[in-house]
């Protein structure tokens, strides 16, 4: 089997596997680069699979590290690679497999950055509940920090995955794996109060989507970023923070 074909095939098993866009984006990527490079070493361009040496998988690494690659890029890149072949071998689309217990380049991990519980109670308290858009605004921000939701779980949330009464919140994370979680009694106050006026965002009948856009649409993870950005930027030292950080607050 060459290269390109392989490669399809991969692609179309992680996507079975319901990894994110953006992760499939990162792999596609990976092995796209991968597969440019390794040209250099044949004539035609199809590239059979089991003529790439494990000495053209080095020199591919030697190479983004000679261009400044940081650790993190590279320790990424060579994981994409050794699980590539790994899935070629295990499907019997290769007999040796050239990337088999490839060393990983180490790399320092960052502590994530959050707020402190003072900072996180500043933020809290920024949004105007005298507006139907603070309070909107504060039920998001609460619920991010009382239950640890990703942004993009947050978009999704419908109506019907939060139960009041029990405190509890159902959401589809990564992977598509549902997690049931526990909500805090000051997220379920502020979801309440949201819930009082979220009709008053133009909400279209069939709309079952927890939060809203001022025209009763999805509010979509990027519209959240901006949202959440202004309040953020009121209360962090530096700069660097992302909505993210509210997540690891949690």
């Amino acid at each position: 089997m060459n290269f390109d074909s392989a490669f399809e095939t991969y692609m179309q098993s992680l996507k079975m596997r319901g990894l994110s866009v953006h992760t499939l984006r990162a792999y596609h990527n990976d092995l796209k680069q991968f597969r440019e490079f390794l040209t250099s070493y044949f004539e035609l361009d199809t590239i059979p699979l089991e003529e790439i040496k494990r000495l053209y998988i080095r020199d591919f690494l030697r190479h983004l590290s000679q261009n400044t690659r940081s650790n993190r890029t590279l320790a990424r890149k060579a994981t994409t690679i050794r699980n590539f072949f790994s899935h070629c071998r295990k499907h019997s689309l290769l007999v040796k497999d050239p990337a088999a217990n490839l060393p990983v380049p180490k790399f320092e991990k960052k502590l994530p950055q959050h707020f402190t519980e003072d900072e996180m109670l500043q933020l809290l308290d920024i949004p105007d509940i005298t507006s139907k858009f603070g309070i909107r605004n504060k039920a998001i921000m609460e619920l991010i920090y009382s239950s640890g939701l990703r942004i993009s779980e947050v978009s999704m949330v419908s109506i019907g995955d939060i139960d009041i009464k029990r405190k509890l919140i159902r959401v589809l994370g990564k992977g598509n794996k549902e997690r049931i979680i526990p909500v805090g009694k000051y997220a379920i106050t502020a979801v309440k109060k949201y819930l009082g006026v979220r009709d008053s965002f133009k909400s279209l009948n069939s709309d079952t989507i927890l939060f809203l856009s001022k025209s009763g649409k999805l509010l979509s993870p990027d519209e959240l970023r901006v949202i959440l950005n202004r309040y953020l930027m009121l209360v962090a030292k530096t700069k660097g923070y992302s909505p993210h950080a509210l997540r690891h607050s949690f």
